[in-house]
């Protein structure tokens, strides 16, 4: 049997005597909608955007944990070689994980140069379980900006997720260890559109050099298809444009479709695919199963 693995990670197997031909695919340019960027650029930004409360170096692999709040935050990402034999790294990171209580997983890419399809087809093959898979998704800043008029959408922008803000957040008895995830990253911004009792929609805006990630953007079921989402990300946009921002990117699961056609819509586009894998064994999250 021979075990070959598809662009989007996915290990499969086929008998030998069914392969005519083969050859190694190399990666697909990326779609020229948006800022150029490579894969471990992507990587790092994003991880300062949802920074654990705790995390340990394991060679160029880095341990994240924040008490199960997020994936993003409880789980490795490994950005280069562990430093020894795979089989010992992922030993020593099911210990780790398990000295804190918590199951462990790996965050691997897939779909662009640079991304671990090799690695995911090893875990694969150990009995690593791929429970979530989104995509990472990045597009000019400038046009959002320019999407909404704001003075008309009334929102308003804190350094802090206020009770309000909480309010209309969807995962809910947001802990401490959350609130400190959440308000991580160079520079934090949360937007609020006011409603009652709750705000009718909230966003999230993660600062950080050329870049601006979006996250968290929830509209009251009751007013969407309204711009609010629109107006959110707008506000949030000319923000990070006066702080010297120009690109933009956030995470989006495949199978929210209103979110996808949304992104589309201002000329956001697929950079690369990430997957979170779950140590065979490990029991599954107790708590948040955000990506």
């Amino acid at each position: 049997m021979l075990r070959i693995t598809r662009k989007n990670g996915e290990s499969v197997r086929i008998t030998e005597s069914a392969l005519v031909a083969g050859k190694v695919i190399p990666p697909a340019p990326a779609r020229r909608r948006g800022p150029a960027a490579s894969y471990e650029e992507l990587a790092r930004v994003a991880a300062r955007a949802w920074r654990p409360v705790e995390s340990e170096r394991l060679g160029d692999w880095e341990l994240r944990a924040a008490a199960g709040y997020t994936r993003r935050a409880n789980s490795v990402l490994p950005l280069g070689d562990p430093g020894m034999p795979l089989d010992e790294a992922l030993t020593a990171v099911r210990r780790w994980y398990a000295d804190r209580g918590l199951p462990a997983y790996l965050q691997t890419a897939t779909g662009a140069a640079g991304t671990q399809e090799h690695l995911c087809a090893e875990l694969e093959r150990r009995g690593w379980v791929r429970e979530v898979t989104a995509e990472l998704w990045i597009g000019g800043l400038a046009p959002i900006a320019d999407l909404t008029d704001l003075a008309e959408a009334g929102v308003a922008l804190s350094r802090e997720a206020d009770e309000a803000w909480l309010g209309r957040y969807r995962r809910r008895g947001v802990s401490e260890v959350a609130l400190k995830v959440l308000g991580s990253g160079p520079s934090v911004w949360f937007a609020t559109v006011p409603g009652d009792p709750a705000p009718a929609a909230i966003g999230r805006c993660v600062v950080d050099g050329r870049w601006a990630g979006f996250a968290a953007v929830e509209v009251d079921p009751a007013q969407r298809r309204r711009g609010l989402a629109t107006a959110v990300m707008a506000a949030l946009a000319r923000r990070a444009l006066d702080e010297g921002a120009s690109a933009a990117w956030l995470q989006v699961e495949e199978d929210n479709a209103e979110a996808r056609a949304l992104y589309d819509r201002m000329g956001f586009a697929t950079h690369h695919t990430y997957h979170h894998y779950r140590a065979p064994g490990s029991p599954a999250p107790a708590g948040d199963g955000s990506p």
